[in-house]
């Protein structure tokens, strides 16, 4: 029987005949994962035709939104007006005017150390910490790498580009600079060599380069910052010093005066030193601008360092002097000081400043800059502040960088959304908007973004640790938030010593969102929290004083250890008494049915206390009830692991290991509170029975856990989902507590069960713990089975054996008889609950951890007055059918093969005045693509696990298709979704894998290595929707969106901003012929004759190697396919062509007219002066 079986399960029937599954227990198929063999499916079965096919699939990348996490260089095109930032993880986004957003990834993955724009080119050069030099075209939508330089022997400490050169200067840590030809990014053989720059008495090393720039009125000199405090003047004619200053603090930047005479620099010591060029010997100016002066007056006191200062002039007021750091070392917070005149103007700022820059009016470094904006580039924030205005306020930013103001939870994605909803959101949220931004537009205005949304309204729902729900607008490629939902206003905020009669079990983030369900055309919104709560909300447009409903829940359930031989022992429904429940609508505080312990035993009282005051709530999303799960005997609430709501019955599910609750929200009733064992009746398949009544005992205050060992290890309470152990992070919601030292570096299943470790225990859990006998897993209540772990790698055989490449078949034989099977997927859907059913009704499905999936029949009063007035009668149907690991999705097709949208209620407001509104009855909408007549007769139930999916036939119950997706691995989500008006199964693995299949054939479509599973927040947040999209949290600060559609791919580029526009530079400032002649003109340097092949050579190979890129500009050529992209390059090319000539004639006419008019002023000038004496002058 055990070879039978073994064959069973590893059959796969993508083809119509499929595995037949007969009676089964309770009217449903067979416990065996594949079912049986032999049916034959009928003639009308096989009628669907499917279009889809492998060729309309391909996956790739769109847009990423967000603050770019862990940022570490910015840089700012002046004449384009476009900015980059870069990353520790390699990644640059490039941001120009709002819908310009582009996200491109070095290949090594290096921390991106220094960018430089080539200034009014649509080029970029990065330097990363592999010591490597990239350059980027940013001419195309998709920036790619033309060309890469790898230092061999040096560190590369900083970068320089002169406007409108082409000849990169680069600092070494070793205190070399070498010049780089951006053109054919080729290293000369110009050096500047750290020996030959200092004095030959000098008898130590520099330091590294922290600054290089040209001298603004003569590029023939440059001027090297070495960390030490010495300063060069470097005469790049001469091959010589020119000057040498000398400070005895180090230096980390130095800025020019535009008159190039004087220089700044910033010093370890907080000081800020004035230079002139014409005495080297002594600063000219010595500053610690938040020094406090000493008693004796002589010396102010030594402040932090200041890590840049810019030194910016204006034509008619003060320069500007703005620097990072340079507080006393009393201040805690990071600062950005602006000096400007007298005034001196400290911003404090929330994090850490990674850099700053200043935005000016000109990109010339010698004329006038009129600075009016800085940009400030922080730890976890981006902004820019107006210098235009005195009181410097910030800009209101366009770009979605405030995702990770909580850390993100969990996450849905929502296409076809109602587009008149998403327009009500941007008015609410609109009245919300913080003000005390600049009156001024964004200044970051660079790029081409030609207005236009996608045919399909899409919405991005994200889940936040602190209990607030975001709602985002992901129409376009931008992103942008409609509205805020605040769940934690609902509680009341416990303060310390107030001893409240609840009892948290989770200590930091107890309102931390763990999953979400929404219905978009009803407007019903449904959350559960870490804390085992649900909420419901109705969204109303007005205003509205209420109390708040609540209800509270005792769920849980055990069972024997042992399998119990008799199946007639177990009542197919259990009594009335023997599960009590907590039909209480009403407000916690001052409950007369509330179990008052002493002591650590707490027993029906809930995490959190819901507000017992009435509460005034703003238009938007409203509480209607609170749905509370309690204590019971000292034991905390098990997480909750599946959330399911419907409009149309006024009903909301869900579940956790314990068993399964359904709510009515019309009537604020308790429906079903009811073990998962129980929902089986007669036919449990594994026969289990209640546990016999449990002896009084004590228990501690955490949570516990059995373990095989009798030594109690004192382990921490549960935390949130953004905290454990210190300083790591959890992923899951649903996991309180993970011990992420006994996985061997790789993803569990939701239904492992992994041993090892255990909480602290009562000696009576102990001799229970130890007469399981050796090789008998634990059972793990502070868990739930639809739990996700990773940890760091560990050595030992037995955390081997405990990875997740353990097989977890969900036959009999393999079944842990000590798991507790969680509720891990629900949906409401008007179906067939049994074989005779003649027509479908409202129902339940439900889905667990052991792969069993179960049908819940739901009486729903026909009329309007009924519902209000009757109860919705809830019983188990007694149908059972199996899966191959833990059920993760449902969905229901029609008798054609099109997809069943659950029904739902007609939006209304509750709250409104008019009569209209309060008197309309509901309205309830069913919707089926298909217009046969019987279409009611015959439905298609599709089932998917973590292991296989399964069509079956109903009211049949006949397995039609069967295939199995993985056997090595486990698929982490999977969704029915919509794509070329096809209906297929997306799903993504813990492989990484990125898998679709076609419905009802469940024909394999796409199988691709996509993204490796390297952090459990993708696993959390990954999720699919229509027209082939998904996105996932790359990053705690970065949502990506990708696409699986070949169309979306082939049309990306219509939809994406262009980086590059074809702007003239500013023409330079006409400085006068006197001031010219005696003020200094600005020098000239021909680069291409002092740092070309002819006469300086090329560099040393040992010393560099240049890399030709993948998409280099041949090769960025040749990528750009059609005859479109040939004619749209040629004609661009033709454009800047004819445009450049025409400059060229304005310009010679411009010369012409000039030299008119001088030639007239110059003979009158000499007619005046002709006949005049010497002496009359």
């Amino acid at each position: 029987m055990k070879t039978i079986r073994k064959v069973l399960d590893g059959l796969t029937a993508s083809s119509p005949v499929g595995a037949g599954v007969g009676g089964g227990t309770g009217g449903g198929c067979s416990i065996y994962p594949s079912g049986q063999l032999g049916a034959v499916v009928s003639p009308r079965e096989s009628e669907i035709q499917e279009s889809l096919t492998s060729e309309q699939f391909q996956v790739c990348k769109t847009v990423r939104h967000g603050f770019p996490y862990q940022p570490t260089a910015l840089a700012y095109d002046p004449v384009q007006k476009i900015l980059a930032i870069g990353t520790r993880s390699g990644g640059v986004r490039i941001l120009g005017r709002p819908g310009v957003d582009c996200h491109c990834q070095h290949e090594s993955g290096a921390a991106v150390l220094h960018l430089q724009f080539l200034i009014n080119e649509g080029a970029l050069v990065t330097a990363c910490a592999d010591e490597t030099l990239h350059l980027w075209s940013l001419r195309q939508k998709r920036p790619a790498v033309l060309h890469s330089l790898r230092f061999n022997k040096e560190r590369i400490t900083c970068c320089h580009l002169p406007f409108q050169s082409k000849w990169l200067y680069v600092g070494t840590e070793r205190g070399n600079t070498h010049v780089v030809n951006i053109l054919s990014f080729v290293l000369s053989g110009y050096v500047v060599m750290w020996n030959k720059a200092i004095e030959l008495s000098t008898k130590t090393h520099p330091g590294p380069v922290v600054h290089l720039s040209d001298t603004p009125r003569d590029e023939g000199k440059l001027l090297i910052g070495y960390e030490s405090g010495t300063i060069v003047l470097w005469d790049l004619r001469c091959k010589r010093a020119d000057l040498r200053f000398y400070y005895d603090e180090a230096i980390h930047s130095i800025g020019w005066h535009h008159e190039g005479r004087q220089f700044m620099c910033s010093h370890s010591d907080g000081s800020l030193t004035v230079w002139n060029v014409k005495n080297p010997a002594k600063p000219f100016q010595v500053t610690i601008p938040h020094g406090k002066s000493q008693r004796d007056g002589r010396k102010h006191e030594s402040c932090k360092p200041i890590l840049k200062v810019e030194y910016r002039t204006c034509k008619n007021s003060e320069p500007f002097i703005i620097f990072s750091g340079g507080l006393s070392y009393d201040s805690r917070r990071p600062s950005l000081t602006i000096m400007h005149g007298k005034a001196i103007t400290v911003l404090e700022m929330d994090h850490p400043i990674v850099d700053f820059l200043t935005l000016c009016e000109t990109p010339y470094p010698n004329e006038f800059q009129e600075p009016y904006a800085v940009a400030v580039l922080m730890e976890r924030d981006f902004i820019v502040v107006d210098l235009t205005q005195s009181n410097f306020p910030i800009f209101e930013n366009p770009y979605s960088m405030d995702i990770h103001e909580s850390p993100v939870t969990c996450t849905e994605y929502f296409a076809d959304c109602p587009h008149d909803f998403i327009l009500v959101l941007y008015a609410l949220g609109a009245k919300h908007k913080k003000q005390g931004f600049s009156n001024k537009e964004w200044p970051i205005t660079g790029g081409i973004w030609n207005l236009g949304t996608t045919a399909y309204p899409e919405i991005i729902v994200t889940g936040h640790a602190d209990g607030s729900v975001k709602f985002w607008d992901a129409s376009a490629t931008g992103l942008q938030m409609l509205y805020k939902l605040k769940t934690s206003k609902v509680f009341e905020k416990q303060k310390p010593g107030e001893g409240k009669q609840t009892a948290e079990i989770v200590e930091d983030d107890p309102f931390a969102v763990q999953m979400m369900s929404w219905c978009p055309e009803s407007r019903i919104f449904c959350v559960a929290g870490v804390s085992a709560y649900v909420i419901i909300y109705r969204f109303s447009k007005h205003e509205v004083v209420t109390e708040i409903a609540s209800l509270e829940v005792r769920l849980q359930y055990e069972v024997e250890d042992i399998m119990t031989p008799d199946p007639d022992s177990v009542s197919p429904f259990p009594e009335p008494t023997s599960q009590p429940l907590s039909s209480k609508s009403r407000n916690l505080a001052g409950s007369a049915n509330t179990v008052t312990c002493e002591g650590p035993l707490r027993d029906s009282i809930p995490c959190l206390s819901v507000k017992s005051r009435p509460v005034r709530m703003p238009p938007g999303y409203q509480t209607e009830l609170v749905v509370q799960l309690v204590w019971m005997d000292g034991e905390p609430p098990q997480p909750i692991t599946s959330l399911a709501i419907s409009s149309a019955y006024g009903l909301v599910a869900f579940g956790n290991c314990n068993g399964l609750a359904v709510i009515d929200y019309i009537q604020k009733t308790i429906l079903l509170s009811m073990g998962t064992v129980y929902l089986y009746g007669a036919s449990d398949p594994y026969q289990r029975q209640p546990r016999s009544p449990r002896k009084s005992k004590q228990f501690s205050t955490g949570l516990t856990e059995l373990t095989d060992s009798p030594v109690s290890l004192e382990l921490d309470r549960c935390k949130s989902p953004t905290s454990v152990k210190g300083s790591r992070k959890l992923s899951l919601p649903t996991d309180l507590k993970t011990d992420l030292d006994h996985v061997n570096g790789h993803c569990t299943s939701p239904t492992s069960q992994t041993g090892g470790s255990g909480k602290r225990i009562s000696s009576a859990d102990t001799t229970k713990a130890n007469r399981r006998g050796p090789g008998r897993p634990p059972f793990r209540k502070a868990q739930s089975a639809a739990c996700m772990e990773i940890s760091l790698p560990v050595t030992t055989e037995e955390s081997r054996e405990g990875s997740f490449s353990r097989s977890r078949s969900s036959s009999v034989s393999s079944i842990d008889k000590e798991t507790k099977e969680a509720i891990t997927a629900l949906y409401f859907m008007e179906t067939f609950a049994r074989k005779n059913d003649q027509a479908p009704s409202p129902c339940l499905w439900v889905g667990t951890s052991l792969g069993m999936v179960l049908i819940i029949s739901l009486n729903v009063p026909p009329t309007e007055d009924q519902r209000q007035s009757e109860a919705v009668q809830v019983s188990p149907s007694g149908t059972v059918l199996t899966m191959k690991g833990a059920v993760l999705t449902f969905s229901c097709l029609d008798c054609m093969g099109s997809l069943i949208h659950p029904s739902y209620e007609v939006w209304r407001d509750l709250n409104s005045g008019e009569e209209n509104e309060k008197t309309r009855k509901r309205k309830l909408v069913a919707f089926s693509p298909s217009s046969s007549q019987d279409m009611g007769d015959h439905q298609y139930a599709v089932v998917c696990s973590e292991k296989q999916a399964k069509v079956f036939s109903l009211p049949s119950q006949t397995c039609l298709y069967v295939h199995n997706i993985t056997e090595t691995s486990f698929l982490l989500r999977a969704d029915v979704v919509t794509m070329c008006n096809n209906i297929l199964l997306a799903c993504f693995c813990a492989n990484g894998h990125i898998m679709t299949i076609s419905l009802p054939s469940l024909r394999p479509l796409l199988d691709i290595n996509y993204l490796p599973l390297t952090d459990m927040r993708i696993a959390r947040t990954f999720c699919f929707t229509n027209h082939g999209q998904a996105l996932y949290l790359c990053s705690p600060s970065e949502i990506q969106r990708i696409t699986y559609s070949q169309e979306m791919c082939e049309s990306l580029q219509d939809t994406l901003g262009d980086l590059f526009s074809l702007v003239e530079n500013p023409e330079a400032q006409n400085r006068g012929f006197l001031k010219g002649l005696f003020g200094g003109s600005g020098q000239t340097l021909d680069r291409e004759e002092l740092f070309g092949q002819a006469t300086a050579g090329i560099g040393s190979r040992f010393l560099a190697e240049h890399i030709p890129g993948q998409r280099s500009v041949e090769g960025v050529k040749g990528a750009a396919t059609g005859v479109v992209a040939d004619l749209n390059r040629v004609r661009q090319a033709l454009d800047e062509r004819g445009q450049r000539l025409g400059e060229l004639e304005d310009k010679t006419e411009r010369m012409l007219s000039s030299a008119e008019v001088f030639s007239k002023h110059a003979h009158e000038l000499m007619l005046k002066c002709r006949d005049k004496k010497w002496y009359q002058f």
